[in-house]
């Protein structure tokens, strides 16, 4: 069998869609084999078009809570439930030692619910010190502190869900 009839098989093979092809000829034997192509319908990735928008639905929550409202809470305590009164943490943060959610989940307080909670108010902490837990798409993140300093107050409750951004602790 010559090049040129090789070439020929190869040809006819890949124009009709076969996959493998064997041809014998007394002591010469010649096997043609084709990767099946695969349909790769999964070319645009839908998670990169979600995360480009989320930043921006982000940031203007995080707009809100750097301007000092603090008179607008004040002169209606009793207006809602806990929203009300989260609003007031996260707009009378008072120092400059604030821990901040490093991502969107679940604040644990402790390691497990038999455990007493990592920090408490009036507890010293120093940099590195764990503070507490977000559990994030069944990931435990723990999150440590920024500063050395005593915890002022703890401005989430344990299994609460917090945002990206949002004040978790404060130091003094």
């Amino acid at each position: 069998m010559t090049i040129d009839e090789i070439v020929k098989l190869i040809e006819a093979v890949s124009e009709n869609g076969l996959t493998s092809f064997s041809y014998e000829e007394g002591n010469q034997k010649l096997i043609l084999k084709k990767k099946k192509k695969k349909n790769v319908a999964q070319a645009p990735v839908a998670p990169v078009v979600i995360s480009q928008p989320a930043p921006q639905m982000m940031s203007p929550m995080a707009v809100p809570m750097a301007q000092p409202e603090m008179t607008a809470p004040q002169s209606a305590p009793a207006q809602n439930t806990e929203n009300t009164s989260a609003q007031e943490n996260t707009l009378d943060i008072g120092s400059d030692k604030v821990v901040l959610s490093p991502l969107v989940g679940t604040f644990y307080s402790s390691s497990s619910p038999d455990a007493e909670a990592f920090v408490q108010v009036g507890d010293t902490v120093k940099k590195g010190q764990v503070l507490g837990i977000i559990e994030a798409m069944k990931l435990m993140n723990e999150i440590e502190s920024e500063y050395d300093g005593v915890v002022e107050a703890v401005l989430v409750n344990n299994e609460d869900v917090v945002e990206y951004g949002q004040p978790l602790f404060r130091i003094r």
